[in-house]
């Protein structure tokens, strides 16, 4: 069954949308809500996620400005802890008391400040491949992961892109760019990886990449990591020992901010797991929804 999409109003008044993708075998499993990163990307590239709506229902909001959801006249509701009380607001609108939250990417800062500030809500967290920027770190494992597979046929031209990134303007240059230097996101480059990444450059919405990180001061930051130490709920922080856009070491830095958090590094997988080895990703986090053995807390 096709995702729907449905809307819900904000604690500001404002109208966001969500999409649905119904559990596949009909179970009625309170649902899996799932964040996309980017920061500021249209939701539509975690498709399916590796195929996690065999069993649960998905819930996708589309975060303001990005899919069908509207731009914000205050440019300080792009940033991520006001997205997280967006999340607060659908979770009301869904009227679930407890639910399982899994992002990615950039989402998971989103993530951890709705963990820190309404963690009593959340009965499983999964923070897929994400950085480490909340907790004061930017390790340089990404680019050594980058290098290391200069031998690759693609490398050549994708560091060329990633250096151009840094100068780019112009967003049809940015966006080709983003094609030419994408392999080094994925575990390999074959046509499930190049499909899914032909579909970023129309997926990006600059205005709310840009004020993501916005109004989150050194005081905020570091009371959102202490109340972060504080956070109850199993979480699960996956890794993928092929990404050169985060890294391994940023997972394992956030992965010791949240006391019960279990790491979960994948072997031959990049920034998207569920696209590289979905075989592999699914079972990893039906297995941690179910309450199945992980690995031990942090």
């Amino acid at each position: 069954m096709p995702p729907y999409v449905s809307h819900f109003t904000s604690f500001d008044g404002t109208d966001l949308a969500y999409s649905v993708r119904e559990a596949r075998d009909g179970s009625t499993v309170p649902p899996l809500v799932c964040l996309a990163g980017g920061p500021g990307r249209d939701a539509a590239y975690l498709g399916d996620l590796g195929g996690l709506d065999a069993h649960r229902t998905l819930i996708v909001p589309d975060s303001r400005g990005t899919g069908a959801s509207p731009t914000a006249a205050d440019p300080g509701a792009y940033a991520f802890p006001s997205l997280a009380q967006d999340l607060e607001a659908l979770r009301a609108h869904l009227d679930v008391p407890r639910f399982a939250l899994l992002a990615h990417d950039a989402a998971c800062a989103t993530a951890q400040a709705y963990a820190a500030s309404h963690g009593e809500h959340l009965s499983h967290l999964v923070l897929v491949t994400p950085g480490s920027r909340l907790q004061g770190e930017l390790p340089d494992d990404a680019e050594q992961i980058f290098e290391s597979r200069a031998t690759e046929p693609w490398w050549k031209d994708a560091y060329v892109a990633v250096h151009m990134l840094g100068s780019a303007t112009d967003m049809a240059e940015v966006r080709s760019l983003l094609l030419r230097a994408a392999p080094l996101a994925y575990g390999r480059w074959d046509t499930p990886q190049r499909t899914h990444a032909a579909t970023e450059g129309d997926q990006l919405n600059p205005v709310p990449r840009a004020g993501f990180w916005q109004g989150v001061d050194e005081p905020a930051r570091l009371a959102l990591l202490a109340a972060l130490r504080e956070v109850e709920c199993p979480t699960l922080v996956v890794t993928g020992d092929r990404d050169g856009v985060t890294g391994m070491r940023a997972g394992e830095a956030v992965a010791e901010s949240i006391p019960n958090a279990a790491l979960r590094p994948l072997h031959g997988v990049g920034h998207y797991p569920w696209v590289d080895e979905p075989e592999m990703f699914r079972p990893v986090v039906e297995q941690f929804l179910a309450g199945a053995g992980l690995d031990e807390p942090r």
